[in-house]
């Protein structure tokens, strides 16, 4: 059996190709007749060779060709039978006379038309039957049209539509249905405008009536129908639109008119000339008010007339629907425009208020719920007065709030102040005078683990703001600043006239036994003048204390014990005393402060609040139980907001006056001492726990508030001075005399506003908390001044001598700290690195055995070592002494050895 060679196989080149080579390489030239019969030589031979092959290839098998060309004979012979038997077969079936084809064409045809002319037939009967069904049914309407029956040519409109609308295909888009369409569409328009124009007039809401007639005649007829049958043969839509204009007008000229101006109602039936009832309810306005009590039944005459003579001409289907629409705005109208604006802003109002409500829930019940079907689950009115308790006194907190809103907007700029006196219980002492026989090891008490706690949230003036433990002080303890504990009850003080501050005795704050009287006296405000504003602070109280004297500590030339601070409860205290300590005596202080006149307000209305919240929930008049929160407890809440109030908004809107240091100081006065008053309100009894939580609340974020400011002031100018004092760039090159002058200019204008600070807080703190924040920024001064110097890494002599000078300028910041010209100073016991800076002054211009005296007699225990080494390697050379010096010192302080 043959098979295809594959194509990578190389295959036998027969003789055409290579004598078609052989005329492809053969020349013009060498092209003759001999290479030409040579060329047909060769295809003859190969003729003849292939001939005698395939004679030899058949020979070769004889018997199997001659089998072989007989099948093939007889192959041919049968397909040229059958393709005669398929030519007769195809002559019998498709041809064109007698073929079986055509004829079974053509018989279908005829089928086919005979079957067409039949389905027109029927068609045209169906929609001619249907045609003359709808012109019958269309005659009917317009002959009651015609003859003004409109109640029953209603329901022929909706037979005819949908006969109209069911029509046979064929008939649906036809010219003369399209007619009978418009027809119908211009008799339905007439009809419902007639309908409507009769409702109009049979049917009125108006200002001055409401007035409805039965039986009804439509315009252009003479048949009177009822108005139920006039009602229902409105469409829904246009029956829709006219309940909504009258629900409208019913509730503009009658519900809201009623409940906001007096009215008259009178109801009057009247038969006409062609037997119509004409029923009105006319409306007029009355001569004199009345109580609002006789609204409801104003509103329930209204209602009964409608439910006789309306309501039951609507039709089922719109009437459930449209007397539940009118439940949402009596129930709102009722509520907006009688309720909410009858709530009583007065306890004594409150029995004829609920009075109106008992009515109110009775009309709800009879009217609401049962003539217009409301839901009974969700009664608006009923839920409201059922909570009617908590909307009383969520009015009276609003009203409060917005009097105190006013109070406080009218307050912002005034400058009324009256005075209140911080109560001060000094520590008791055995002696007036400093132990200067103590050792140099404990000259400086530096196991002495306390000092005043400067961040503490602690209101200054507490009793614990100054850090005090009595039960852990020695009897021996030195003199301290007097503790401040909370002001208690204190009998009247009368302080001198002729007092630094200017304040003289005026009224109290309340005649109560509870009022701020009892703590405070009030004294009118009076501008200090400049020229005695400093000769006798705070004088109102005796100057009996022995103040032991010392040289200035600006000049500390020896460092005996004598002359070394000590520390007693967080205190320095050194030669120096804080100002009017009492030697003997342990009694009450008092330090007067100016607090402003809109505490007092505010001081009152939260006390008004809580008498109001505790009136009410003694009365009696809700009970409990009506009520998800105690009688009274919101109305007593509203003390605590005025409070939150106040917090939230002086500051807001006097901002640009409490930018000043003094008006600064004197809101953090006025938080501590509302935060008193809020302490002494807690001092009564409350029954509901979250007020006095509330109370105590208050209290705590007022003092909170109140250090705050008070720290912030500090802070605010400690930043501002540290600003002007880097201005100086770090004190360097004062040898350079213009470099001096501007450092000299810097320190000057630093004193010069330390001043003005000092004279503007004297005005306004408290003794203690005045010392305590003047010598905060001054410290923050020197310690900023003291920083910048001992930074320096070279101090030749003259730039020494010039930083010695620069420093001795602040020096008469110690004035601050002088109550009386013959005193001494206390600058010590509030300004820590007074002494350090002294010192500093001094080994500027020392001699290395003057600073190593010092240091061995422990006068520089407040620096540090290396502060004291780098001050060392700074002033002097570099030489075996200063060597000597060094070691020294680095081996640490005397009294830590």
């Amino acid at each position: 059996m043959a098979f295809p060679l594959p194509s990578h196989l190389p295959r036998k080149v027969d003789v055409s190709s290579q004598i078609l080579s052989k005329l492809d390489s053969v020349t013009y030239q060498s092209l003759d007749s001999s290479v030409a019969s040579s060329w047909l030589a060769e295809l003859d031979e190969s003729i003849s060779l292939t001939k005698k092959r395939l004679h030899d290839r058949i020979h070769a098998d004889l018997l199997t060709f001659e089998v072989q060309l007989s099948s093939a004979k007889s192959a041919q012979e049968r397909l040229r039978v059958l393709s005669d038997d398929v030519d007769a077969l195809k002559a019998a079936v498709s041809d064109p006379k007698a073929g079986l084809t055509p004829v079974l064409l053509e018989a279908l045809r005829a089928h086919q038309t005979l079957a067409q002319t039949s389905l027109n037939a029927d068609v045209m009967h169906a929609s001619l039957l249907h045609l003359a069904e709808c012109k019958s049914q269309l005659d009917t309407v317009e002959s009651l049209v015609d003859s003004g029956e409109y109640a029953s040519a209603v329901p022929s409109f909706d037979h005819l539509s949908q006969s109209l609308a069911a029509a046979p295909g064929p008939l649906k888009d036809s010219t003369v249905m399209t007619d009978m369409k418009e027809k119908l569409s211009v008799v339905i328009n007439r009809v419902e405008e007639l309908l409507s124009i009769a409702y109009s007039q049979n049917v009125v809401v108006s200002s001055a009536e409401i007035c409805v007639r039965t039986p009804v005649f439509v315009p252009k007829s003479c048949i009177p129908i009822l108005l139920a049958a006039l009602l229902s043969s409105m469409s829904p839509s246009a029956l829709s639109t006219h309940l909504t204009t009258f629900r409208r007008d019913l509730r503009a000229h009658y519900i809201d008119y009623i409940l906001e101006h007096p009215t008259s109602l009178f109801v009057t039936t009247e038969n006409e000339v062609s037997n119509c009832s004409v029923h009105r309810l006319q409306r007029l306005p009355s001569p004199s008010p009345e109580s609002h009590g006789a609204l409801f039944s104003k509103l329930a005459h209204v209602f009964d007339f409608l439910s006789e003579n309306l309501f039951p001409s609507i039709p089922q289907s719109q009437k459930d629907s449209f007397l539940r629409s009118l439940v949402k705005p009596l129930s709102t109208s009722i509520m907006s425009r009688l309720l909410l604006p009858s709530l009583p802003s007065k306890l004594d109002a409150l029995p004829h208020f609920l009075e109106l409500t008992r009515e109110a829930v009775e009309f709800e019940t009879k009217y609401v719920v049962g003539l217009l079907r409301g839901d009974p689950f969700e009664r608006e009115i009923k839920s409201w007065i059922d909570n009617v308790c908590a909307h009383y006194e969520r009015g009276r907190r609003l009203h409060i709030l917005d009097g105190a809103r006013t109070t406080i907007l009218a307050k912002v700029g005034t400058k009324e102040t009256f005075v209140a006196e911080l109560v001060t219980v000094p520590e008791r002492v055995h002696s007036p005078t400093v132990d200067t026989t103590r050792s140099s090891d404990d000259a400086w008490n530096l196991g002495d683990d306390k000092s005043f706690m400067t961040g503490s949230s602690k209101s200054i003036v507490e009793e614990s703001g100054w850090d005090f433990d009595e039960d852990e002080a020695p009897e021996e303890a030195l003199p301290t600043p007097a503790a401040v504990p909370k002001p208690e009850p204190a009998p009247d003080v009368d302080v001198d006239p002729s007092d630094a501050w200017g304040w003289n005795d005026d009224e109290r704050l309340d005649d109560t036994a509870d009022s701020v009287s009892d703590q405070q006296q009030e004294r009118p405000t009076e501008t200090p003048e400049e020229d005695g504003a400093w000769d006798d602070p705070w004088s109102d109280e005796a100057a009996s204390d022995e103040m032991v004297p010392h040289d200035s500590p600006g000049m500390p030339r020896h460092a005996d014990a004598s002359q070394q601070e000590q520390r007693t409860n967080g205190y320095r205290t050194s030669q120096s005393q804080a100002p009017h300590q009492q030697s003997e005596d342990h009694h009450t202080g008092k330090e007067p402060y100016p607090v402003s006149t809109l505490t007092k307000d505010i001081t009152r209305a939260v006390e008004d609040a809580l008498h109001e919240g505790k009136t009410l929930a003694s009365s009696g008049i809700f009970s409990s139980s009506a009520s998800t929160s105690l009688p009274g407890t919101l109305i007593m809440m509203s003390g605590g907001l005025v409070l939150d109030l106040y917090r939230a908004l002086f500051p807001v809107v006097a901002s640009s006056q409490l930018s000043r240091p003094a008006e600064h100081m004197q809101f953090s006065n006025d938080c501590f001492y509302l935060s008193q008053e809020v302490d002494r309100l807690l001092g009564h009894q409350y029954a509901i726990t979250t007020i006095k939580d509330k109370l105590e609340e208050c209290k705590d974020d007022l003092k909170i508030l109140a250090d705050s400011w008070f720290y912030a002031g500090i802070d605010k100018q400690l930043a501002a001075f540290t600003d002007l004092l880097a201005s100086a760039d770090g004190f360097t090159d004062t040898s350079n005399q213009e470099r001096y002058d501007e450092c000299e200019m810097v320190i000057t204008r630093v004193l010069r506003d330390t001043r003005s600070v000092a004279n503007a807080w004297k005005l306004v703190l408290p003794k203690s908390k005045y010392y305590f924040a003047i010598g905060k920024v001054v410290d923050g001064v020197l310690s900023s001044m003291l920083g910048d110097i001992l930074a320096i890494p070279d101090i030749p002599e003259v730039e020494s001598h010039k930083l010695s000078e620069l420093c001795r300028i602040l020096f008469s910041l110690e004035g601050l700290f002088v109550e009386k010209m013959d005193e001494s100073s206390f600058v010590v016991s509030y300004v820590p690195s007074w002494l350090k800076f002294s010192y500093l002054s001094e080994l500027l211009e020392a001699s290395m055995a003057d600073l190593t005296y010092l240091f061995e007699e422990g006068a520089l225990v407040d620096f540090e070592i290396d502060e004291i080494g780098s001050l060392v390697r700074a002033l002097f050379a570099d030489t075996p002494l200063r060597t000597r010096t060094l070691d020294r010192i680095m081996g640490g302080h005397p009294t830590q050895r």
